[in-house]
């Protein structure tokens, strides 16, 4: 019981390196590929930029529920393989520790991660896609406040422009500006200044543009000519636009905690049929995307032990290229149940019992076929590709040396 236990934590610690690795390198791969694109959303937009660290906060769980089965995939693969390279698998089936004992430690890490990634998809991932859509709701209206652009006419509702020539202080100094604000009782004021910076207010609703040494020109229906001003100080008070609400959380299914979406598909809810299509299939795709996570550490371990006197990756780059289709299949399986093209159960459950059974068949080659390899003949093409190409580039290196 003593040397079980230390295989045990053996192997524990052999496969949490790699899959932490692995769900880190992930994580921060996708948050890399969106931040660019946020930042070129968000410049766009006339935000801050500090608004970009909040909506990748809110896409972490998303990013996490994708990278929790990959990692948690090649974390048992890798571990598997290392062991199978050192022939330390061989030695531990020799003293009669089979894969169904050596599978306990995998199961272990698969059930809590799947707890997690249950909790990720059914509650935490809809409320931060609602508060991330919010923040681009933000960003669209102005709540979160408007860069100014630089040398460029800068428009505020539909009352104001502004354009300055420097910004300095991080906006706080302004320096070369010209502005124009029309009034709703038809009075219109342009100003120029050297100097300028906005000022806070007890209203929240309204904002101190206050300039300094400059020239102003009113204009109303009141004066028979307009008006001129020169002044050293003078402070021009802007009435903020009225931004709308956001709406509230559930108008998309994505945003609707597990319990809310099964309610919305299956309860007594008065949705319209469109609505409860699209909710079966939202609760039918997320479940299918965690019960999956269950038939990771056999996929794993078959793909894990390459052929005997082989060191070949092609495991990893199947196992990949498996689970990264399967979630594909489950996509459009999801797009066409919620659309009607298809009953969403059958479209979402039966893609799942194909790969069980598929996955089930190359664990049972690999744990009780002596010398089974389920990917036996994919190993030999891969390998004879393999020398073909080492026999071709000295070739091609001669010709060129004696051209």
């Amino acid at each position: 019981m003593g040397r079980l236990g230390l295989i045990d934590r053996y192997l524990a610690r052999t496969i949490a390196v790699p899959l932490i690795g692995t769900l880190v390198l992930a994580a921060m791969l996708l948050v890399l590929d969106k931040m660019l694109r946020l930042f070129d959303f968000v410049i766009n937009a006339g935000g801050p930029v500090s608004v970009v660290w909040q909506m990748l906060a809110n896409l972490l769980p998303e990013y996490f529920s994708l990278g929790i089965p990959i990692g948690l995939l090649l974390g048992i693969l890798l571990a598997f393989r290392k062991l199978a390279l050192s022939s330390e698998l061989d030695a531990m089936r020799g003293i009669g520790v089979g894969y169904g004992r050596l599978l306990r430690v995998p199961y272990a890490y698969a059930v809590a991660l799947l707890l997690l990634n249950v909790a990720i998809v059914g509650w935490i991932e809809p409320y931060s896609r609602y508060r991330y859509e919010g923040l681009r709701f933000d960003l669209r209206s102005g709540a979160l406040g408007a860069a100014i652009k630089v040398g460029e006419f800068n428009n505020f509702g539909r009352r104001m422009t502004l354009r300055i020539d420097r910004s300095e202080e991080q906006g706080t100094k302004l320096s070369g500006i010209f502005t124009a604000l029309d009034d709703k009782s038809g009075t219109r004021i342009a100003a120029t200044a050297e100097e300028g910076q906005f000022l806070a207010t007890d209203d929240p609703d309204t904002i101190i543009f206050r300039l300094k040494h400059g020239r102003l020109v009113q204009e109303s229906p009141k004066f028979a000519t307009p008006r001129t001003l020169a002044f050293d100080s003078y402070d021009l008070p802007i009435n903020l636009p009225a931004v709308d609400p956001f709406r509230g959380r559930g108008n998309e299914d994505q945003e609707l905690t597990l319990k809310e979406v099964f309610k919305r598909g299956y309860g007594a809810e008065q949705v319209t049929p469109k609505q409860r299509r699209a909710a079966r299939a939202e609760v039918h795709f997320r479940l299918v995307e965690v019960v999956m996570m269950l038939m990771l550490p056999l996929l794993a371990v078959a793909l894990a032990v390459p052929p005997k006197r082989s060191s070949s990756s092609l495991g990893i780059f199947i196992a990949i290229v498996m689970v990264v289709t399967y979630h594909k299949i489950n996509q459009y399986a999801a797009s066409a149940g919620a659309q009607g093209r298809m009953i969403p159960e059958l479209a979402l459950w039966l893609p799942f019992l194909g790969l069980v059974a598929l996955i089930g068949w190359m664990y049972h080659v690999i744990a009780h076929r002596p010398g089974g390899q389920p990917i036996g003949a994919l190993e030999a093409a891969f390998a004879k590709v393999g020398k073909m190409l080492r026999r071709v580039r000295p070739r091609h290196r001669v010709e060129a040396t004696t051209a």
